[in-house]
């Protein structure tokens, strides 16, 4: 833990403990390596925390602030942004870096108006609903433990939850009213304050069209749609930005191994899935680490529904097994009624609806048994696992998965891409892309992979109708099995 004041009560000390195990997971993804994510989180929750106690002092409603755990992982943002403008940026993760220096970080601390609606939404909620919405959107934990740390009604929190959404969606669409919109824009914004109430209501083609090029719309749209599931992404987009989704996939796993979700089933058992959770925060992500500004115009072009979210194989606050890559201290899960994060998992980012896409889970490839004396060498045999994670109209989220029979000192899988489709973000790879033909590289943090072993990454396309599963795998030159 950072170097802070003491607790000033038990209830503050279990607030610590949860609120460190978010920052860090969030500090992890922004760093270019394990070493460095415990000093960037150390000097972000030392500043939130001092500018939370501080701001508890301040006169009340001067200045509407976010709950704490939104509030601590903006801290971790602008903490990142410090470092770019103080020459320490080579420790950041490069696509962090690129967008800390795009228009869409220029946002955050810009005019209060041009800041995202979702951000500018949360804030002018009172603090216990805004709390109660994250905790149960953004963090993934079950309502019965939100009820249990903000001292509500179990029977009743769930209708509570339902309450406030309808008063997120509000603010939201009061946000998007008060922002400078153009008349056409302000013309439409009636109309989709009427259609994202309903869970029935058909998106006007008129309405859609406008969704499809306007990217401020778009984004009301997303977090404006009570149904569907989008509140998530448009939450953690709107408040941290970039690698929204992979933190939303991350908290969503990590809540799953509170629950014993996913837990081996026996003394000395190691399944496929502990063997990726193994590289818990730096790089074991199924989902999308994405950007929720960046993909707000894709999501744009989608017609309502749900949005999507995603980055993967997300840490086990329960440590199942060891994190060889980056040390990580378990949370402590604590009955708090101060802020904390909470339940559902949603799908990708900022947008407008998009028909709810479908989810194909494959099981992971069984591993094979260990040879005798395995060759260091570039495998004879190896096996590709291809999952379409998430599917919109105009995009798609993905995870490859490697067997591989021989030990690595490093990587190439390439791929051909059978309908266009084009490759984005990536997450424990570096891609490269040729017309159809795709390359992805191993990182320094995952270029060793034991006989026998897995290897796993995920990425964010876009696509144009057909979304065709990619062919003609080679590992390293070599051709692998399509599993």
């Amino acid at each position: 833990m950072p170097d802070l004041p003491p607790p000033q009560d038990a209830a503050e000390a279990a607030l610590f403990a949860e609120c460190w195990d978010a920052v860090l997971s969030y500090a992890d993804l922004c760093t270019a390596g394990a070493g460095t994510a415990h000093q960037l989180a150390d000097e972000a929750f030392t500043l939130g925390m001092r500018e939370l106690r501080a701001a508890q002092g301040a006169v009340r409603g001067r200045t509407a602030r976010l709950p704490v755990i939104p509030q601590l992982l903006t801290a971790v943002r602008e903490t990142a942004a410090n470092w770019e403008s103080e020459g320490k940026g080579h420790q950041l993760d490069p696509d962090l870096r690129l967008w800390l220096n795009s228009e869409a970080a220029a946002r955050y601390p810009g005019p209060p108006l041009g800041r995202p609606i979702a951000l500018r939404g949360l804030r002018d909620m009172p603090e216990a609903d805004a709390t109660l919405l994250w905790l149960a959107e953004v963090e993934s934990l079950p309502l019965p433990s939100v009820a249990r740390r903000l001292g509500l009604d179990p029977l009743t929190t769930g209708a509570e939850l339902d309450q406030v959404r309808v008063l997120f969606h509000d603010r939201c669409h009061r946000a998007h009213r008060d922002a400078p919109l153009d008349a056409e824009c302000r013309s439409y914004a009636r109309l989709l304050d009427a259609v994202t109430r309903s869970p029935g209501a058909e998106t006007p083609e008129d309405l859609s069209r406008h969704l499809a090029t306007c990217v401020p719309c778009a984004e009301a749209a997303a977090c404006l749609r009570l149904h569907g599931g989008g509140i998530p992404a448009a939450l953690a987009g709107g408040v941290i930005g970039w690698g929204a989704l992979a933190y939303l996939e991350r908290r969503r796993r990590a809540a799953e191994v509170r629950l014993g979700v996913g837990a081996p089933s026996g003394p000395g058992a190691r399944t496929d899935d502990e063997a990726a959770r193994g590289r818990v925060l730096r790089g074991s992500l199924l989902a999308a680490a994405g950007l929720l500004s960046a993909v707000a115009l894709g999501v744009s072009l989608m017609p309502f529904g749900t949005p999507d979210d995603a980055d993967a194989s997300a840490r086990d606050d329960q440590k199942p097994v060891a994190a060889p890559d980056t040390p990580h201290p378990a949370p402590t899960p604590s009955p708090s009624r101060s802020a904390a994060p909470a339940t559902t998992r949603t799908i990708p980012v900022p947008a407008s609806p998009i028909p709810s896409p479908t989810r194909t889970r494959k099981p992971p490839p069984p591993s094979p048994k260990p040879s005798a004396t395995p060759t260091p060498s570039t495998p004879t045999t190896c096996q590709v696992a291809y999952r379409l994670d998430d599917e919109w109209s105009t995009g798609f989220q993905a995870t490859l998965r490697i067997t591989t029979d021989a030990p690595l000192t490093g990587w190439r899988l390439a791929w051909t891409f059978p309908d266009g489709q084009r490759i984005g973000q990536t997450w424990d790879a570096t891609p490269h892309q040729d017309g159809a033909r795709v390359t992805a590289d191993a990182k320094d943090y995952n270029r060793s992979v034991a006989a026998h072993g897995t290897v796993e990454f995920g990425f964010v396309g876009s696509s144009q109708g057909a979304n065709g599963t990619p062919d003609a795998f080679t590992l390293n030159g070599t051709p692998c099995a399509n599993g």
